[in-house]
């Protein structure tokens, strides 16, 4: 007589197997139901400001039950605030500002998490341990010290001041590193082993695999960069020097009667972030996603 235990255990594993990877109909709903509360808590809040920028002076934004869609959607409220405040010069500084930044952390924060993940080098874990305590202190305990450095460089109202302190972030060096941490010792060695210099290795061995990663800080530095109040507000005195976040400002003072006004000039801010995110989110989910090297 046959034993078909074995082959009764085989289909009792597949089983399970199958139904362990197959979602039920309530999980699936939990899941659905999350994800449109994170959708709604994200979302509305910008749908809110877009549609009140496209509302006319004879709508009542104010009234115990606004309305969610204008009733005689108007792009006015844009061009007045292009009227009143140099919109196309103030982003000109903000974009120069990302530019330095981004830049500045794709050339640093690469060859710092490169030097920390593949060198050997005396104080390698001291350096490590100095930008992990750098993450714990806020930023507002470090910006009369940045100041003051800034200030004795000669470079308070301009843009490079504003850009300096952030042309290198710790946690975009924390990336990096992680990022060529992946990336196995054993193509390091074999390029060592050929001739190749620290550089040349960078270069043509580690690099090509980290390129994800190098999305993900170019998008954080961005928005970082682009999104900054605090410390331009504090570097700039020159009005023709101030950034786009700061120069907005102007509308809640002039304009305080007119939120329509204010949530088009907090629209005109967002545009850049959604441009920059709509072309490097192909990247960006990779670089989040994969490894440096797959097996």
């Amino acid at each position: 007589m046959t034993d078909t235990r074995p082959q009764a255990t085989k289909r009792a594993k597949r089983h399970r197997s199958y139904s362990f990877h197959r979602m039920s109909t309530g999980e699936m709903v939990t899941r659905y139901a999350l994800l449109l509360v994170v959708l709604a808590i994200t979302i509305l809040p910008f749908l809110w400001q877009l549609s009140t920028s496209l509302k006319s002076i004879d709508e009542d934004v104010y009234s115990s039950t606004p309305s969610f869609i204008p009733e005689h959607p108007t792009f006015a409220n844009y061009a007045k605030v292009a009227e009143v405040v140099p919109v196309v010069d103030y982003a000109m500084n903000s974009v120069v500002v990302a530019a330095l930044v981004v830049g500045g952390n794709i050339l640093g924060a690469t060859m710092a998490g490169y030097a920390l993940a593949k060198l050997r080098f005396r104080g390698s874990k001291l350096v490590l341990g100095a930008l992990l305590a750098t993450l714990i202190l806020p930023g507002e305990a470090t910006i009369i010290a940045q100041y003051v450095t800034v200030r004795s460089l000669g470079l308070t109202d301009t843009l490079l001041g504003v850009a300096l302190p952030g042309m290198i972030g710790m946690i975009n060096v924390l990336l990096m590193r992680a990022a060529f941490t992946a990336i196995p010792d054993e193509l390091e060695m074999a390029a060592k082993v050929d001739g190749a210099n620290a550089w040349q290795r960078l270069v043509h061995v580690n690099l090509p695999g980290v390129r994800g990663m190098l999305s993900v800080i170019s998008i954080f530095a961005f928005i970082g960069a682009w999104d900054d109040f605090l410390w331009p507000l504090i570097v700039l005195t020159d009005p023709e020097n101030l950034t786009l976040t700061v120069g907005l400002q102007y509308l809640s003072g002039t304009f305080t009667n007119n939120p329509r006004l204010i949530a088009a000039g907090t629209m005109i801010s967002f545009v850049p972030i959604v441009v920059v995110f709509a072309v490097l989110q192909r990247y960006f989910f990779r670089g989040v996603e994969e490894g440096a090297i797959k097996g």
